[in-house]
Formats: C-alpha cells, sequence, structure tokens
C-alpha cells in the first residue's frame, strides 16, 4: 500500500499513467490495512481510530480480522489513486447540455423573445444496420422552467381557484359570527329572564311576609 506504480498492464488505454495503491479487499471482504507487513490475514485488536473498525459503544476494543498492506492473487479489489495521467489526445465532448430554460439562454446569449426550444443540445441516435442518413433521429431533453402558454393558463387558473376558496371561507365565517352572535343574544336574554324572575319570587316571597306578620299582630 501507499506504493507509486505504473499502470500498463491494465490495458492501452492505461498508457503513461501512474497510480497509488490506497488499498483493497480479498475475496472474503476483509480489508487491507496499513502497517501489517504480511500478505495474509492477521487478528489485531482494534480500537476507535485504528481504521477497518467502528466501535459500537465509548472506549470499546475489538479483535478483527485485517489483510497485510502486501498485495498478492488472492484480492478480488485494489484501490487506486491516479497521480499521473498519461497520454490523453482522445477528447470526449460533452454529451449532455443544460436543460433549464434560463441556462440555455445564458449559453447562447439569448433574450426573453427567442425561442428556446431551437437552441437545446439533442443527441443522435445511432442508425439501424442499412438505414439511410436521412432517416437519422435525434433526442433532445425536456426542458425545465419553459415559460409556455398553458403554464400561464394553470398558473391563472391556480390564482382564480385560490380567491374563490378565500371568498368562501371569508363567507362561512362571516356566517359564522352571525350565527355565534345571535346564540350569544339568546343566551344574554335567558339569563336576564331568569334572574328578573328570581327577583321577582323573592318580592313576592317579601310581601307575602310582611302580610302574615300584620295579620299575626293583630290577632
Amino acid at each position: 500500500m501507499a506504493q507509486e506504480t505504473e499502470a500498463d498492464s491494465l490495458g492501452d488505454e492505461w498508457k503513461g499513467y501512474v497510480v497509488r495503491i490506497t488499498g483493497g479487499n480479498d475475496k472474503q471482504g476483509f480489508p487491507m490495512k496499513q502497517g501489517v507487513l504480511t500478505n495474509g490475514r492477521a487478528r489485531l485488536l482494534l480500537k476507535k481510530g485504528s481504521g477497518c473498525y467502528r466501535p459500537r459503544r465509548k472506549g470499546e476494543r475489538k479483535r478483527k480480522s485485517v489483510r497485510g498492506c502486501i498485495v498478492d492473487s488472492n484480492l478480488s479489489v485494489l484501490n487506486l489513486v491516479v497521480i499521473k495521467k498519461g497520454l490523453t489526445d482522445k477528447t470526449q465532448p460533452r454529451r449532455l447540455g443544460p436543460k433549464r430554460a434560463s441556462k440555455i439562454r445564458k449559453l447562447f446569449n439569448l433574450s426573453k423573445e427567442d425561442d428556446v426550444r431551437q437552441y437545446v443540445i439533442k443527441r443522435a441516435l445511432p442508425l439501424k444496420e442499412g438505414q439511410p442518413a436521412k432517416k437519422q433521429r435525434y433526442k433532445a431533453p425536456k426542458i425545465q422552467r419553459l415559460i409556455t402558454p398553458m403554464v400561464l393558463q394553470r398558473k391563472r387558473h391556480r390564482l382564480a381557484l385560490k380567491k374563490r376558496r378565500r371568498e368562501k371561507n371569508r363567507e362561512e365565517e362571516s356566517a359564522y359570527a352571525k350565527i355565534l352572535a345571535q346564540r350569544h343574544a339568546k343566551i344574554c336574554c335567558q339569563t336576564v329572564t331568569v334572574k328578573r324572575n328570581k327577583e321577582l319570587d323573592m318580592l313576592y316571597c317579601l310581601y307575602l311576609t310582611t302580610i302574615l306578620l300584620a295579620v299575626i299582630k293583630l290577632t
């Protein structure tokens, strides 16, 4: 591990590349660990920060099987990092262009009046065997955030629904407030009536009491 080597043996497209070995796994999935100078496995007591182990509790240590840092034929995965690129004389054009309407306008320096749909970067589909070049078909991505009459119509419809909902809520609120006021007035009226009846009963009782006292005095 950590050694730099040439990658010519990987194929012609890797000629001239220099890579660094950063790790790997063997066929059973055990990872390579830096500092273990063997090409086989070793069982190490690992703790937090030592690598190849994630403790579940604070201060926990565990004995785990790890692979040594020497590369051999029993490895199934080898992790490499490119240090130096080799011969790159083949250019790969960018296949995908921007999808958002504002970014297409920015790329081609278009105004708001220009039609964005004509400037989308399309992809040519491969022709079938024996098909003439006239039948070449292209595939274009869907333009996002494109303002069309349909979008404006949907926005107007959405705003109209919102306005209608607001008016309906206002009417229902006023009707509810009216019913609430009527109920409150009715309760107040009933309370006043009950209170008046109680006062009349008390006065009647007092009147009867005075009459009885007067009769008793006379007798």
